[in-house]
């Protein structure tokens, strides 16, 4: 009966993050949903940008927090194995939902783009970052990456497997195929508002932040085979300054 259970928490935490993940397109492009990230400010500046800081600030700590490998250990303590990854993604979506739905617009522009050809080439940017995203997610396991992968290997009564260090297409370009297509479509926008430019440093300064401590585990988790990884390929922009190209395996986002 558990494990029923189990493969029924997973699917729909999936199902939650997918509309989750869906409707952030659209709130960060302002693209058809009821609430998007512009907008007329309703509130006093300062109090608008407490109310943001303080939205990003939990859901950074969340996911960046409940990610290491030390608090998966204590919370696997408290909550079945199988159905970790489930209730981190889960968690995630909420906070997310939380911030599409508190959000607070702070008004004002910092350029716009008139030129037609121009928007057409940004918003294809826009595009191509989340393509990246997610083509980066299947790249290395999209079902074990949002937790259908574990539930599905209870349900069969098999025990749980790492992913193996393998660095496919995208990952032999750089590090982090995925972040790099959260910074494409952050910051590709014809209109640029303050509020905009706000929320795209803010996770920029997560992104990296993340990284660091992303890399220090999967330097912990893969040893050597990271380390020179590491030497090989670039983090986030496609540049090698000399970096050799390295041999076949794939790349693992921990988070």
């Amino acid at each position: 009966m558990k494990r029923y259970l189990f493969l029924i928490y997973g699917v729909i935490s999936y199902v939650i993050f997918f509309g989750t993940i869906l409707y952030a397109i659209g709130f960060i492009g302002n693209i058809v949903v009821p609430k998007s990230l512009d907008g007329p400010a309703q509130l006093p500046l300062w109090q608008a940008l407490l109310i943001n800081a303080g939205l990003l600030g939990v859901f950074a700590v969340q996911h960046s927090g409940m990610a290491r490998a030390g608090f998966k250990r204590w919370w696997t303590k408290i909550i079945p194995e199988p159905i970790e990854r489930s209730t981190y993604v889960l968690i995630s979506s909420v906070l997310m939902i939380a911030l599409f739905w508190l959000w607070q617009p702070l008004g004002g522009e910092v350029w716009t783009v008139e030129n037609p050809t121009a928007k057409t080439v940004i918003w294809g940017f826009f595009a191509v970052g989340w393509a990246m995203l997610f083509a980066s997610t299947f790249l290395i396991n999209h079902f074990d990456l949002f937790g259908l992968r574990q539930v599905w290997l209870a349900f069969q009564k098999k025990p749980y497997t790492d992913l193996k260090f393998d660095v496919p297409m995208l990952y032999r370009m750089v590090r982090h195929p995925l972040y790099l297509g959260f910074l494409i479509a952050f910051w590709a926008t014809p209109t640029m508002t303050i509020t905009h430019l706000v929320f795209a440093i803010a996770c920029t300064g997560y992104i990296l932040v993340g990284i660091y401590f992303e890399e220090k585990d999967l330097v912990k988790r893969f040893g050597q085979s990271y380390i020179e990884y590491k030497k090989k390929v670039p983090m986030l922009l496609p540049v090698r300054f000399g970096k050799k190209k390295p041999s076949k395996g794939k790349g693992l986002e921990a988070a």
